[in-house]
């Protein structure tokens, strides 16, 4: 009998072991809640997401105490991809990416994924389209039998291109000598003389670009207001944008384009509150993120939700602070 009640008693007290321990899983050994933390996914490490994403990434920590772990990668897709498995709770995408993931199309046919919402828009990154002078290229129409690079094969950038293409009537596998090549070879090429023109989809002043424009005429050419708005129709996520006078060496007039967004995406399970305190940390400290990163000078509240597809949803937290302050209806 005493044998019986003392493996009875053994097996409680295990039992309450095991129950404490799970009880305590979200604090730390003194009974305090752990600080919460943060994967945010990027970029490479040169590029501009992962050096921004860092720099504003200290900026929250100091107004949320929330703590960032700030990974590289290689792009939208990745990052998406990244959240879909767990790996990341946080990213910064383009908007035109999320909207193929979200419908699963283009970059994301056989794969849609829906395990995020948008959180708020940083910046735009233009569609840049950039021909030698001597080309005689002035708007896309031109294009028609050039030899055009449109970006890495498989890239946003490439379907960013088909997209515009298309807007002018132009079949970008079938009425241009299409070449695949990343922004750095795009700018070598054309200084070479090997193509006529391609496009870039990047914030500006984009590097590539103002290296090429050093020692070389270009032409920034534009997409008019007619096609802009076919665009739009299509596809919820371009917007408007200038190329501003200036920008590159030689090009002396504002040139209109069109753009995605470059977007904040979290996991649908981040809590409403850690949403709202990040995005509330983000727009209400924006002279500390712009002395540490310039691109924050960029950020605009009233432009938060800009060129976020109806298709992909707001984060209940990312509502609530725009509701808050006007940008969202109640």
């Amino acid at each position: 009998m005493k044998k019986t009640l003392c493996l009875v008693l053994a097996v409680l007290m295990v039992f309450t072991v095991v129950l404490t321990g799970c009880g305590k899983k979200a604090d730390g050994d003194n009974g305090e809640k752990k600080t919460e933390k943060i994967i945010l996914t990027t970029g490479g490490e040169a590029g501009t997401y992962y050096g921004y994403c860092t720099a504003m990434s200290g900026v929250l920590t100091d107004n949320t105490g929330i703590e960032f772990k700030v990974l590289t990668s290689g792009g939208s897709k990745a990052n998406i991809q990244r959240i879909q498995v767990e790996d990341a709770n946080m990213a910064i995408v383009q908007n035109d990416v999320m909207y193929y993931a979200y419908t699963g199309t283009d970059l994301f046919t056989g794969e849609q994924t829906q395990d995020f919402s948008a959180m708020a828009v940083l910046y735009p990154e233009l569609c840049q389209i950039i021909a030698t002078k001597e080309s005689g290229i002035k708007t896309v129409a031109d294009l028609k039998g050039k030899r055009v690079s449109v970006g890495d094969a498989g890239s946003g950038v490439e379907f960013n291109a088909k997209q515009i293409l298309e807007a002018y009537g132009i079949d970008m596998n079938k009425d241009i000598e299409k070449q695949n090549l990343g922004f750095d070879a795009s700018a070598d090429a054309l200084k070479d003389g090997k193509i006529d023109a391609f496009f870039c989809v990047a914030g500006i002043p984009t590097t590539a670009i103002t290296t090429l424009a050093l020692n070389n005429e270009i032409e920034v050419v534009e997409v008019e207001d007619d096609k802009f708005e076919e665009l739009a129709s299509k596809y919820g996520f371009y917007t408007k944008q200038i190329v501003p006078a200036g920008t590159y060496t030689g090009v002396d007039e504002d040139k209109q384009t069109v753009a995605v967004m470059a977007t904040y995406i979290v996991d649908n399970d981040l809590s409403e509150e850690t949403v709202y305190n990040m995005t509330k940390a983000m727009f209400e400290n924006k002279d500390a993120i712009i002395a540490v990163h310039k691109k924050g000078e960029e950020l605009d509240v009233n432009k938060a939700i800009e060129g976020i597809p109806a298709e992909v949803p707001l984060h209940p937290g990312a509502a609530k602070y725009y509701k808050e302050v006007g940008v969202l209806a109640e």
